[in-house]
C-alpha cells in the first residue's frame, strides 16, 4: 500500500525538521520546500495527498496565494499554518481553497487529528442525493457533475464549499443545526467549531447572494443553524 504524501511549505528549518519527524513517524511520505512558486511546481509534478502549508514564506509570494494558485489545477486539499485564526483570516484562506487551518504553537496530536480529518474528507464521495439536480429559484445544482449555476452563470466553489451547500440543498427550506452540519462537512472532532462554519457560510453567501449582508437564498437561525430558502412565491 503506497503511503499518503505531504508537502510541507515552511520556510523555518526548525519547523520542517520537526514536522518531518512527526509525519514520517506516523507513516506519511514527506517533501518540502520554503518558496511558495516550488510548492505550486511540486504540486503539480508529485501530486500530493495534502499540502501544509504556512501563511508566511520567504519570497514574493505568500501562503494564501500559493493556496489560490494551487486551487487554479488542483484539488489537493490545504492546511494552512498560521500564528493566529481570526474570522478574516479563516475568510482569506478558505476562500484561496484552503481546507483547514492549524494555529502556532500546536501538539503533534492536534496536528495527526487535523491532517487525517482533511485526507478522510478528501476521498469521500459527494453527498448523496435522490435528486440528480436540485433548483432553488435561479439557483441550480448539478450534483453529478458537482457544478452550481446561479441565473444561468457558472459559480465556482471549492470542495468544501459544494459539500456545504449539497448539506443545507438535501433539507432545502429547513434548518440544519450548526453540529449537524459541522459533524457532515467536517467530521465530529469538528463539531465545537462554529467559527469554521461561520466563515464558509459568510463566503458562500458572497458567491451566491445578491447582497450579502440581507441574505434572501442561505438564512441564519439565530443560535441553532442555517437554511437554504427557496424563493418566496
Amino acid at each position: 500500500m503506497c503511503k499518503e504524501r505531504i508537502l510541507i511549505v515552511e520556510d523555518e528549518p526548525k519547523l520542517v525538521k520537526l514536522l518531518r519527524e512527526i509525519l514520517t513517524a506516523s507513516g506519511f511520505d514527506v517533501l518540502s520546500t520554503g518558496k511558495g512558486k516550488n510548492a505550486i511546481e511540486i504540486v503539480a509534478l508529485e501530486q500530493p495527498d495534502l499540502l501544509l502549508l504556512d501563511v508566511v514564506l520567504s519570497g514574493k509570494m505568500d501562503g494564501y496565494d500559493v493556496a489560490r494558485r494551487v486551487s487554479e489545477f488542483s484539488d489537493v486539499p490545504i492546511i494552512m499554518l498560521t500564528a493566529k485564526a481570526r474570522e478574516s483570516d479563516l475568510l482569506r484562506g478558505f476562500g484561496a481553497g484552503v481546507d483547514d487551518y492549524i494555529t502556532k504553537p500546536f501538539n503533534s496530536k492536534e496536528l495527526l487529528a487535523r491532517i487525517r480529518a482533511v485526507l478522510k474528507r478528501s476521498k469521500q464521495p459527494a453527498n448523496e442525493s435522490k435528486e440528480s439536480v436540485i433548483e432553488c429559484g435561479d439557483l441550480f445544482i448539478d450534483i453529478a457533475r458537482r457544478r452550481v449555476s446561479l441565473s444561468g452563470k457558472e459559480v465556482k466553489l471549492t470542495r468544501t464549499e459544494f459539500n456545504l451547500l449539497m448539506e443545507l440543498a438535501k433539507s432545502l427550506d429547513q434548518v440544519v443545526t450548526h453540529e449537524q452540519l459541522l459533524v457532515s462537512i467536517w467530521g465530529p472532532e469538528y463539531r465545537n467549531d462554529i467559527d469554521y462554519l461561520r466563515a464558509f457560510i459568510r463566503y458562500l453567501r458572497k458567491k451566491l447572494e445578491t447582497d450579502p449582508a440581507s441574505p434572501k437564498l442561505i438564512l441564519t437561525s439565530q443560535g441553532v443553524g442555517y437554511m437554504l430558502a427557496s424563493p418566496e412565491n
